[in-house]
């Protein structure tokens, strides 16, 4: 039940709000496009100088928060309300995917171009229009700041594209990063909120043969054909399907990636190849680590004479999905409702960092945000005129976590 008190706008206050900084956030939306910030390409800090002045214009005190290797990877800034409360982050990425073939672009990748109701640029969609739409409801939640109590933490991490998400780690993993209520992910796409994703498993497989010459008489086992066969192994494993209702998708298995041998006259006796688990409640990682290792054992018992197989673990995220009442949940879908927006709540099949603070027991909603198309594409670009109402659902969200009694 939401407070009755004189302490938030209601949702037609929300939506005013949201179209007299229309022009602000498209302008600011393109100033970030213009500066290009590539994961692992790009430096990082002209586009965080730049949203670091932004904030300070607007009455913002943030901080910069260190990754690995001591650069910088995240900038955060915090409003503090009239007394203890919950505490809640928006949080949104400044790098982007890289460009691609820049020939194919209609208009330059770090144009900013405006066409019609459309914003051309990398980033513009993922998540440069999410980063401005959250500066300016925590610009206007400062300004009402002893109106409600609790906390919100503006984070804009870089790193995520990398998918080391070196940003976000170095906030939530922190030495102080205190409580966190819940996180909202500045991720676009207006026709669903993501409210839950499937877990992932990634690991490497070390598969053993002998070494000797191609020519020689006596023929050894090659670690291409021993890795072939798993491989063959894995691709007919039978996998778990949907869960239920709440976690509508089934797991999946991919080989994603192989490397053996070198030349044509030596019998190669390592082959290594990458394999994605998409995890689900039916499927977790113990389970999937043991059927790799399973079919892995099952296959070395078939080559006699070479090593075991060695499955190496390189990323484990768990899957997650926000109960049907959790107040993260029913706050963001209400307030889309009330915005004029049919959003539906969706698990998705791509992992994302919501799989990530799940992990650290964080609830969190990974997606939500402006109309686009060519996410990570050629001509990635964003409807202009679908931004006033997907901050006008943040302002509102947050303003009922808020006062929640």
């Amino acid at each position: 039940m939401t407070s009755k008190r004189n302490t938030a706008i209601d949702a037609a206050g929300s939506l005013r709000a949201a179209r007299d900084d229309h022009a602000g956030v498209v302008k600011l939306t393109r100033e970030l496009v213009r500066i290009p910030s590539r994961g692992g390409i790009d430096p990082y800090d002209p586009v965080l100088d730049y949203m670091e002045s932004w904030l300070v214009e607007h009455g913002l005190a943030c901080r910069r928060l260190a990754g690995p290797g001591g650069t910088t990877a995240a900038l955060a800034c915090e409003v503090i309300g009239a007394g203890p409360g919950p505490r809640y982050v928006l949080d949104a990425c400044l790098d982007t995917a890289p460009f691609g073939d820049e020939s194919a672009w209609t208009y330059p990748p770090t144009s900013g171009e405006i066409t019609g109701e459309w914003l051309h640029g990398r980033g513009s969609s993922d998540s440069k229009a999410g980063a401005a739409i959250f500066a300016h409801i925590v610009a206007r939640l400062q300004q009402t700041a002893d109106q409600w109590p609790g906390c919100v933490v503006l984070l804009f991490d870089v790193d995520e594209h990398t998918g080391a998400f070196g940003g976000a780690k170095a906030f939530f993993e922190g030495e102080n990063v205190g409580r966190v209520d819940g996180v909202m992910i500045g991720y676009p796409g207006k026709d669903h909120v993501v409210t839950g994703g499937r877990g992932v498993l990634r690991t490497r497989m070390h598969v053993h043969g002998v070494a000797s010459h191609s020519g020689a008489s006596k023929t050894t086992p090659s670690a291409i054909a021993k890795a072939t066969a798993l491989i063959s192994r894995l691709h007919e494993a039978r996998l778990p399907g949907p869960s239920g209702p709440a976690f509508p998708l089934p797991a999946k298995l991919t080989v994603t990636a192989i490397n053996g041998g070198e030349g044509y006259s030596t019998v190669p006796d390592l082959c290594t190849f990458n394999v994605d688990v998409r995890l689900t409640p039916a499927l977790d990682d113990q389970a999937a680590l043991e059927l790799l290792r399973s079919a892995a054992a099952d296959v070395d018992a078939a080559w006699p004479g070479t090593q075991p197989s060695h499955v190496e673990v390189t990323t484990r995220w768990p899957p997650f999905a926000l109960p049907e009442q959790a107040p993260l949940r029913t706050a963001l879908l209400n307030a889309a409702n009330a915005a004029g927006l049919a959003a539906t709540a969706k698990v998705a099949g791509p992992s994302n960092i919501g799989n990530y603070l799940a992990g650290l027991g964080i609830p969190a909603l990974a997606g939500f945000g402006v109309e686009y198309q060519g996410l990570h594409g050629t001509d990635e670009q964003i409807l202009l005129k679908s931004i006033p109402s997907v901050q006008a659902t943040y302002h509102q969200a947050l303003l009922t976590l808020l006062t929640l009694s």
